[in-house]
């Protein structure tokens, strides 16, 4: 069979749909080859000119012969899918890499090594951004919420509004941000220009898994590294606001008294919730790039990729924070 005839003995082909209802597929090739091309990815020269007439073409035999309420929900269903599937393929991922990272055989020379290079990477090369946001934040927030407060005559709400507004809000978005622009960018990338490059397709044929090497530990070095840079962001910006207040005679406490009375207005929830903000969102900053690297086509470029992979992330980021905000308060 080439260039979509029928075989001999078949004088039409069955007027069922192939994916969403029963037909009989003349080989296991065209069954593949139509599974490949409804996720988007392409056929054969066999199976293509035969999926483009009896497919893509809105052949009627195929519409007439559903019932008016069946291409409704065909339609309703088609749509559900592209937009949940991108959410769909983020909440696999995420149970696919706590599954792999309990298995001690996961834990190959090269997944550690990754992991360790993907840690330094982003913690490391992280720092700096990070003390340079939160001496800003301490100069322009702690330290004027301070003073402000106090001459209002609110003074004793400091410490709850400081531990409510920075440690529980502001700092998980920030090191969010940060890390999505310092390395969670950076991922895309690679993983962008290997599938565009075909370089993932050589990997998998060599028995290497990609999922295993290069996902799984840089979704957990994010992880770890959004936790070890928000502490360090909430540590920096308090003591510059401190000595900001300090140097302008504003508070006279000694430091250690300021930062206890800080962790003292804290709620016993909020112990729970700001890790687990830091944790989740790092983490599933990371899975949501990467897919988005993974998830590319051929007619994909970086000028693509990158504009889409930072809304996805800051998309994360937001809904992360937003709603254990609101379930944790």
């Amino acid at each position: 069979m080439s260039g979509g005839r029928l075989p001999r003995h078949q004088s039409s082909w069955p007027s069922v749909h192939p994916i969403r209802g029963p037909f009989r597929f003349p080989n296991p090739l065209m069954r593949f080859c139509v599974t490949i091309i409804s996720s988007g990815r392409g056929a054969c020269s066999i199976c293509r000119p035969w999926y483009h007439q009896h497919l893509c073409s809105g052949s009627t035999a195929v519409k007439d012969e559903l019932p008016f309420y069946r291409r409704f929900l065909l339609r309703l269903g088609a749509l559900t899918r592209r937009q949940l599937r991108f959410t769909l393929m983020l909440v696999g991922a995420s149970w696919g890499v706590l599954r792999e990272a309990c298995r001690p055989t996961s834990w190959r020379r090269t997944v550690i090594f990754e992991f360790k290079s993907t840690l330094r990477q982003a913690a490391g090369g992280g720092l700096f951004s990070t003390l340079f946001t939160a001496a800003l934040t301490g100069f322009g927030i702690v330290a004027q919420a301070i003073y402000w407060l106090g001459i209002a005559g609110m003074a004793d709400t400091t410490d709850s509004l400081l531990a409510t507004v920075l440690v529980r809000e502001i700092a998980p978005v920030l090191v969010g941000i940060i890390l999505l622009g310092r390395s969670a960018m950076l991922s895309l990338t690679q993983l962008g220009q290997l599938t565009i490059g075909g370089e993932l397709r050589a990997l998998q044929a060599q028995g290497v898994d990609p999922f295993l090497v290069l996902v799984m530990p840089r979704a957990l070095a994010m992880m770890l590294s959004s936790f070890t840079l928000g502490v360090v962001f909430s540590a920096i910006s308090l003591s510059v606001g401190y000595g900001v207040c300090r140097f302008s005679s504003v508070i006279t406490m000694p430091l250690w008294t300021f930062l206890y009375d800080i962790v003292g207005a804290m709620k016993p929830i909020d112990y729970l919730g700001i890790p687990l903000k830091l944790i989740i969102s790092g983490f599933l900053l990371s899975l949501a790039t990467q897919l988005t690297g993974l998830d590319a086509t051929r007619s994909d470029s970086l000028a693509t990729l990158l504009p889409r992979g930072f809304a996805r992330g800051i998309m994360v980021i937001m809904v992360v924070n937003v709603v254990l905000g609101v379930t944790v308060a």
